[in-house]
């Protein structure tokens, strides 16, 4: 059949038709070629901030103390939890009951086996028994018992056999208030009833140290208080003390290496060992301490 011939209004909607095509095709390259510049250009400033923050963190980590250890081994109380305000409360309520100055003994109960202070004030009393009844008030008082700042994030930095926990409490209070404050449990732990010398005696840190398979002089300790970092010193260990519990210039006296505010001034520099088997001697952690100013 012959083609018709197009009429006049065929060929305006035609021309029409091409214009807008036209109109579209050209608004599509200029949207392209605008955001193509756009994205081009957040990618730049995007480069830019990675490249600056990067930088940022070198520059912090320099200007942090850096140092090298196999393992790490925590007091508990003032170093990855608060419980002192439970601790006083059973201290200064049991002191009370026995006639002796509640803040005297406070002070003396910290940091060491609460069967040490027992023995230290009831001389002549049933130990098992006081301690039994002192232990079951601290594991029924876990009000306020929280971690404190920075615990959280330095454990899950660390590898599961490059730390755990040497603490005064009993095995039972000591999982109680790990639980209460969310800490992950060590695999193992130091407490109380593992040893036959509390602190401030150094077999706490001598059987931490052992428990994961180094010589404590490859070690770190992290502690609150003087009767826990002389016997982190006494098992030849190096000492991170927080200024959490006392003032600084008991720490510096007692010999601490180190004087941090928290575990929030501790980082980890290289992730690479939990990639590693257990135990890689060929590795150690790297990690950066941003010290305190005297």
């Amino acid at each position: 059949m012959a083609k018709q011939p197009q009429s006049g209004e065929d060929k305006q909607k035609v021309s029409t038709a091409g214009s807008v095509q036209h109109r579209l095709a050209d608004g599509l390259r200029a949207f392209l070629k605008d955001n193509i510049s756009a994205f081009h250009w957040s990618q730049k400033r995007w480069a830019e901030k990675r490249e600056q923050r990067d930088d940022e963190q070198g520059n912090a980590s320099r200007e942090m103390t850096q140092i090298r250890c196999s393992a790490l081994l925590f007091d508990l109380d003032g170093v990855l939890i608060n419980a002192t305000p439970a601790v006083a409360r059973v201290w200064r309520r049991w002191a009370s009951e026995h006639g002796f100055d509640p803040e005297e003994v406070l002070g003396r109960a910290h940091g060491r086996p609460s069967l040490s202070t027992v023995r230290e004030y009831l001389p002549n009393a049933n130990h098992e028994l006081e301690n039994r009844e002192v232990e079951r008030r601290e594991i029924a008082d876990l009000e306020g018992v929280i971690p404190l700042p920075g615990a959280l994030e330095l454990l899950a930095s660390l590898p599961q056999d490059r730390w755990t926990i040497v603490t005064s409490c009993t095995r039972p209070l000591a999982e109680v208030r790990i639980r209460a404050a969310g800490l992950p449990l060590p695999k193992n732990l130091i407490t109380s009833n593992d040893i036959t010398h509390g602190k401030p005696h150094p077999e706490p840190y001598l059987k931490g140290a052992s428990l994961l398979g180094f010589p404590p002089s490859e070690c770190v300790v992290l502690e609150d208080v003087p009767a826990g970092v002389r016997p982190g010193k006494a098992a030849d260990a190096k000492v991170i003390a927080f200024k959490t519990t006392v003032q600084e210039s008991a720490l510096r006296e007692a010999g601490a290496d180190w004087i941090l505010n928290n575990c929030a001034d501790i980082r980890l520099l290289d992730h690479s060992l939990l990639d590693h088997g257990p135990l890689d001697r060929g590795n150690e952690l790297k990690l950066a301490l941003r010290e305190t100013q005297e």
